[in-house]
């Protein structure tokens, strides 16, 4: 694995070369492959996700989520990463490193998400693995911790398969998809043997 750094008058942020994949910042020029992946995927991502704003698809929100993931970066507040496939740069799906919080916690979360028409084939997994080595080796903390929708069982499978292990259980967690729902609560330590 291989993690590089570019600086440019706007901070990018870390790029992670992972085998068949391959992590990094989402820039202003992913506009189209990313709106059009979370269009064909709509229906496969909404019961899983907050929900979407009438203009979340629109170019100005978009340019303003790339704007609110540079500040993040820049503050070490959190880390988007759009994933790719290194073959032909196609666009999978994305994962997020956020509320990162240093002094005696060294913590964070994680988010991602997956196009349809790429789940369960793998990229996923990989990008979680590499991205947890990221937040171990190169960002210092301590520990990395993901939630999901008790029904969720391919997010499940996947946090397990990626060395998670379950936690405990939060009553109405997270608003999904306008509805609080309770979350199994995983983690992952830096003491633990990557896979």
């Amino acid at each position: 694995m291989v993690f590089l750094r570019s600086v440019s008058p706007i901070e990018t942020g870390p790029v992670i070369y992972a085998g068949e994949i391959y992590l990094r910042a989402p820039q202003m020029n992913d506009y189209a492959q990313w709106a059009h992946l979370r269009e064909v995927s709509r229906e496969f991502l909404i019961p899983w996700e907050p929900a979407w704003p009438k203009d979340d698809l629109v170019r100005s929100a978009y340019r303003r989520r790339v704007r609110r993931y540079q500040r993040d970066i820049r503050d070490d507040r959190a880390y988007p990463f759009f994933v790719f496939r290194t073959s032909d740069d196609e666009f999978l799906g994305g994962l997020t490193l956020s509320n990162i919080r240093r002094g005696v916690a060294l913590a964070c979360s994680l988010g991602y998400w997956v196009g349809e028409p790429y789940a369960r084939k793998g990229y996923m997994a990989s990008a979680i693995s590499s991205a947890t080595s990221f937040v171990f080796d190169t960002l210092r903390l301590h520990r990395l911790e993901a939630a999901c929708i008790p029904n969720n069982h391919a997010s499940i499978n996947l946090l397990k398969k990626c060395g998670f292990t379950e936690e405990g259980y939060a009553r109405e967690y997270l608003l999904i998809n306008g509805t609080w729902h309770d979350h199994k609560l995983f983690a992952r330590l830096a003491s633990e043997d990557m896979l």
